[in-house]
């Protein structure tokens, strides 16, 4: 009972402190305002010159990322690798309520890779609660492609299984395992096995897997390494709205930034990695909802340390978030941003993990985990201490009647910081109208200047599908409501090109 009463001490950590943080900013508004004026400026002159070291990571990123696109990677693998033949890929896409036209796409984009599609072994994975949606689309899919791979194996994730939380690690768990036994039955050696957890709206690029192949080959210590592409959500970005294809884009952006550090902490969403890897740990967690991350913090904790994650500059393409209606959309959008916010449940699992492990080095414990408390406590609080809570101390000052020179110069003072950080806002714009892919002919050519404007509407995103989401997120665990597995919805209009 002492156990579990530590371990909801570390749960309720991280919601302690950001409900501090905006309640201590609030108060000290209302009680020192002055005091609390000089701290949003030094708050957001942080912020502004933060925005600009973070552009200098996204615009390296940019470049090793046009760089990397341009390779014939197969031909590269060919020639400097003549051992690459042994490489077999092992691709797991788990389905809920996805209808044909996606993952008929998806299966599409397989077959244009470069790589040997008789060195694919391709995991269709349903689940028995959606057995009447799955089953026909996956009929479809194995009758058209059950011989164009070394193997595709469907699956079913039974229902109600014991200590399992219904959602993509339950699924890709079972998924894993039902794999494990065709591996086993070929006698295919795990150390030459790649896999890759895709969502199912995945469109991988027809060079990824020789790229992520050739990485294997080169990395030191190929066992004990994740691979992390970049993720587009191009597949239906010309048919949703404004606000989810800002929230989409500034996802990407935040990948690219996160490629371009040093050290790079976490896999997120669509990744790769050994598969001997995923078999020492278990294979993913089948009782939580971010089991993106959680497997890497698996993989660090039982090789005590030894274990990263290195950046692929190639890209998958994925879905945004779009239902048609839109406010079904915005509902759901904000849903997977919460859901994203829930990756504070790694915090507590580090804390209770970590100090037990006296083999991994702290630093190695440290990074990670600073890593991810760090950035969630800020992705909850900063917009909302910017955008909200900054102009509160000066509206009480003013109803005061406090007669400072600060209370008259600052709003002439964040409007010069705002300027400047629309830098890193322009910046964005253009990058992501470079990133586009074809438009389809249903939409007019002025479109484009409406994806350029769009990001007028990056406060609105930063603030109702960033901090607020995450401090809900951040709250439920706080308070022991925990998160389910929401599933987002795919939509898809038009074929893609990548």
């Amino acid at each position: 009972m002492a156990i579990n009463r530590r371990y909801r001490f570390y749960e309720i950590l991280p919601g302690i402190t950001i409900w501090t943080i905006l309640l201590g900013a609030i108060i000290l508004s209302f009680v020192k305002p002055i005091w609390a004026i000089y701290f949003i400026i030094i708050y957001d002159l942080y912020w502004m010159l933060r925005i600009i070291y973070l552009l200098i990571f996204l615009l390296i990123s940019w470049h090793r990322f046009r760089q990397t696109i341009k390779i014939n990677w197969f031909s590269k693998l060919q020639t400097e690798r003549p051992n690459w033949q042994k490489i077999y890929h092992l691709i797991i896409f788990p389905s809920s309520v996805e209808g044909i036209e996606v993952i008929d796409q998806v299966f599409e984009h397989l077959l244009k890779s470069n790589y040997p599609k008789d060195k694919f072994i391709v995991v269709l994975s349903g689940e028995e609660r959606k057995k009447e949606i799955f089953t026909p689309v996956a009929e479809q899919i194995a009758k058209k492609y059950q011989d164009k791979f070394f193997k595709l194996l469907i699956t079913l994730h039974p229902k109600d299984l014991p200590n399992e939380t219904p959602g993509k690690g339950s699924n890709i768990n079972w998924a894993g395992h039902q794999a494990k036994k065709i591996i086993d039955e070929f006698g295919l050696t795990y150390e030459n096995i790649i896999v890759s957890c895709f969502d199912v709206d995945t469109c991988v690029h027809q060079e990824y897997f020789s790229y992520l192949t050739y990485r294997y080959l080169t990395v030191p210590n190929p066992t004990h390494t994740s691979f992390q592409p970049i993720a587009l959500f191009n597949n239906n970005i010309w048919d949703s709205p404004a606000l989810t294809r800002v929230v989409a884009r500034g996802t990407t952006f935040w990948l690219l930034i996160e490629l371009a550090k040093p050290n790079l902490y976490f896999t997120f969403s669509s990744h790769s990695m050994p598969f001997k890897a995923l078999v020492d740990v278990g294979f993913w967690p089948k009782d939580m909802v971010s089991e993106d991350s959680r497997i890497f913090l698996m993989c660090l904790n039982h090789y005590n340390g030894d274990y990263k994650v290195v950046p692929l500059y190639i890209p998958v393409s994925m879905d945004t978030v779009y239902c048609g209606s839109f406010w079904k959309t915005m509902t759901n959008q904000y849903k997977q941003m919460r859901r994203w916010g829930y990756g504070i449940e790694n915090v507590p699992w580090m804390l209770w993990n970590f100090l037990q492990n006296k083999k991994m080095k702290w630093q190695k414990k440290f990074s990670p985990l600073f890593t991810q408390f760090e950035g969630s406590c800020s992705w909850a609080t900063t917009s909302i201490i910017i955008l909200l809570i900054g102009y509160l101390p000066l509206w009480v000052a003013r109803w005061q009647n406090i007669p400072d020179a600060i209370v008259l110069n600052t709003p002439f003072i964040l409007e010069w910081l705002m300027t400047i950080a629309m830098i890193g806002i322009l910046s964005s714009a253009i990058l992501s109208t470079v990133l586009l892919p074809p438009r389809p002919t249903r939409h007019r050519s002025y479109k484009y200047i409406f994806m350029l404007l769009q990001w007028a509407l990056f406060p609105i995103t930063m603030l109702v599908f960033g901090s607020i989401p995450a401090t809900e997120a951040i709250t439920r665990l706080m308070l022991g409501k925990y998160l389910g597995f929401n599933i987002t919805e795919k939509s898809r209009a038009a074929q893609l090109k990548i």
